[in-house]
């Protein structure tokens, strides 16, 4: 497993796999802060060198003896410290879901690094976007002929409302998935072995995000964005998805239909075809 060492000396670890020429592309996972494994079906992705990050405290990665460093816009570091490793100038850069909000705050430090940036089903928060509660719900009532439908929903709209606890969160899970069959239950309860929940608390902590930054930064970013939704993604909604393209002067943005939170499970071929083209344009 190779491994680098972060600014503060912890020792993180990462995957590697396919070649090819060009930049190589440097996937985030979300979560936030899960096992990037979760992300293996990538390996090798358009028929280039992908490299996928462990954040610290995750998969093969150390736990920091500070744990206020699982803050998002301290992750920052370790980023640019694996790129520096790599011995890269550029990377085309991957962020998904939570992990674009590692992405966005790489952005904002080091642009001119990133050759080319893929926000999968992005996480809007270091943006200062926040999904309407109607925007979910409109996702979700595409989904209005499945059996788990009924209670999957009133979920939802205890926490559209508010509501939210732990117990009604896991009974939403079914929108995140474009199929609810027995492959994206698996996954799903994998979620839980492989995410960090003390440094997911601290991820998006006070002080992470600077949304004003950030936006300033996006909108002199004239390199290519890619932004890939999934139309049944009750999490990262389309229309917050279109919005967050928007703030790039140059992003493509695309919409996966009965797509859900993980896309490249939903419908793998149109996953990599957008990617790749995107990529080797």
């Amino acid at each position: 497993m190779p491994t680098f060492s972060a600014p503060d000396g912890t020792l993180l670890a990462y995957h590697e796999s396919g070649s090819g020429p060009g930049a190589p592309l440097l996937c985030l996972p979300g979560g936030p802060m899960r096992d990037s494994a979760y992300l293996e079906d990538l390996d090798g992705l358009a028929g280039r060198r992908v490299v996928r990050l462990d954040l610290r405290g995750t998969g093969a990665s150390e736990a920091p003896a500070d744990p206020g460093s699982y803050r998002c816009d301290r992750l920052v570091g370790d980023v640019e410290a694996l790129r520096v490793h790599l011995g890269l100038d550029e990377v085309d850069l991957l962020g998904h879901s939570a992990g674009a909000n590692l992405a966005a705050l790489y952005l904002t430090r080091h642009a001119e690094r990133v050759r080319r940036l893929v926000l999968v089903t992005p996480g809007p928060a270091a943006a200062g976007l926040v999904p309407a509660p109607e925007e979910r719900l409109a996702a979700a009532r595409l989904r209005a002929g499945e059996p788990w439908f009924a209670e999957a929903y009133a979920a939802l709209e205890e926490m559209a409302a508010g509501r939210g606890t732990e117990a009604v969160f896991a009974k939403v899970m079914p929108f995140f998935h474009g199929t609810w069959d027995d492959a994206a239950r698996e996954r799903e309860a994998a979620t839980a072995r492989q995410r960090n929940a003390e440094a997911a608390a601290v991820y998006g902590g006070e002080g992470a995000y600077d949304p004003a930054a950030t936006r300033a930064v996006f909108a002199e970013f004239g390199r290519p964005v890619l932004v890939l939704a999934g139309e049944g993604d009750a999490n990262t909604p389309p229309p917050t998805a279109a919005a967050y393209a928007e703030l790039f002067p140059a992003a493509r943005f695309e919409v996966l239909k009965g797509g859900g939170h993980f896309p490249w499970h939903d419908d793998a071929e149109w996953f990599a075809g957008h990617v790749t083209e995107f990529l080797d344009a």
